[in-house]
């Protein structure tokens, strides 16, 4: 049985123009990706937030986050496996003009992620490069798994300008709609607080694909970025944050300090 649908696999060369195209940075959106089955399966099996390996609520992010695939259900694995294996890698390579990609096997590969009312992930780059691995973050995909989601839910992804000064694209966060886009220094993205009835949660399915670092790639962690909206005071608390745990990060990385980075997870 496939698991990613073959329309998906077929239309490559116009998934690459529309690659290409996406603003403000480049980025697709792809509706019913998955096999109608496996996506549902993965629905119905989705673990409860409690069963999530990570827990995030702080001043920039309120959501859940785990890659237990060991004790999901089988088809969460059978999902990585899909999008790990060489068909579907070259199929990445040839959309987004990245190679070679690889999907590492491990919590910043892949996994779930999980927020409940309330959720919030602030405004974002992602970090440049696996402090394991010591290889680059070039592209991220998410599909998301929200049967009936209503846009007064809130939780759009986001897609914001360089100076994170304008909002310029927003993706409701519907049911086997996959999102994939481009990280660089200048891709931030992140979704606004949601507000849901009791028992729904926003729920995604996500893969970080990586290619060797170049010589003027230079590491750093997440870098949250406040919403022109946000309080002075929560612009204060953010940029002396990100500062100084992104300094503690990089001389971590730069002493080759690989055990600490799972610690500080």
């Amino acid at each position: 049985m496939a698991v990613i649908r073959q329309a998906v696999l077929d239309n490559r060369e116009q998934f690459r123009q529309q690659f290409d195209a996406g603003k403000p940075y480049r980025n697709i959106v792809i509706d019913n990706f998955l096999a109608p089955e496996v996506a549902q399966s993965l629905y119905d099996h989705f673990p409860k937030v409690e069963d999530m390996r990570k827990h995030y609520s702080n001043l920039n992010e309120k959501k859940s986050e785990g890659s237990s695939f060991d004790v999901w259900h089988p088809d969460f694995n059978r999902v990585r496996e899909a999008i790990m294996g060489p068909e579907f890698v070259a199929w990445m390579e040839h959309v987004t003009g990245f190679k070679p990609l690889e999907l590492p096997d491990d919590h910043r590969g892949s996994g779930l992620h999980q927020g409940t009312d309330g959720s919030y992930l602030d405004i974002h780059v992602d970090f440049s490069i696996h402090p394991i691995r010591n290889i680059h973050r070039r592209l991220n995909l998410l599909i998301f798994l929200n049967p009936d989601w209503k846009p007064e839910y809130g939780g759009l992804l986001e897609l914001w300008d360089p100076r994170v000064e304008r909002l310029e694209y927003e993706i409701l966060p519907l049911f086997n709609r996959a999102a994939i886009f481009e990280c660089n220094d200048v891709s931030y993205h992140g979704y606004d607080k949601i507000s849901v009835p009791e028992r729904v949660t926003r729920k995604s399915f996500f893969a970080y694909y990586y290619s060797p670092i170049q010589a003027d790639v230079k590491y750093h962690d997440t870098i949250f970025k406040p919403r022109p909206s946000d309080s002075r005071m929560k612009k204060t608390q953010t940029a002396v944050k990100e500062s100084s745990k992104n300094l503690i990060k990089k001389s971590i990385q730069r002493l080759g300090l690989k055990s600490l980075f799972e610690k500080f997870e």
